[in-house]
């Protein structure tokens, strides 16, 4: 688990509780950046190397609670995806996960 709150300054979505896979965490560490750094954007909704269609489904998301997903990659070229899972009954997200898209 990483510690990392569920919510940052002008996020437009809560993450819940924030894991990541072993490899997404190699990943990181071989390239010298933290998680946050992927997070933040993440929270903000960038475009990141999504194509338009995933996109404008994060957008959808925001309105009607569906998973939200984001690919990034590292400064040493290692795609990162993030996902946020999609709002329970009770109108939260309990998890947000970074992986490989290989650990998907």
């Amino acid at each position: 688990m990483i510690n990392q709150n569920s919510k940052a300054s002008n996020a437009k979505f809560e993450l819940g509780q924030v894991v990541a896979t072993p490899g997404a965490l190699e990943a990181l560490e071989a390239s010298g950046q933290s998680p946050s750094d992927f997070l933040n954007r993440h929270l903000q909704l960038e475009q990141g190397d999504l194509c338009d269609e995933d996109h404008e489904l994060n957008g959808e998301a925001l309105k009607d609670g569906s998973r939200i997903l984001s690919s990034f990659k590292t400064s040493k070229g290692v795609k990162i995806w993030i996902i946020t899972e999609a709002k329970d009954g009770n109108g939260h997200r309990s998890a947000t996960t970074l992986l490989l898209p290989e650990e998907y």
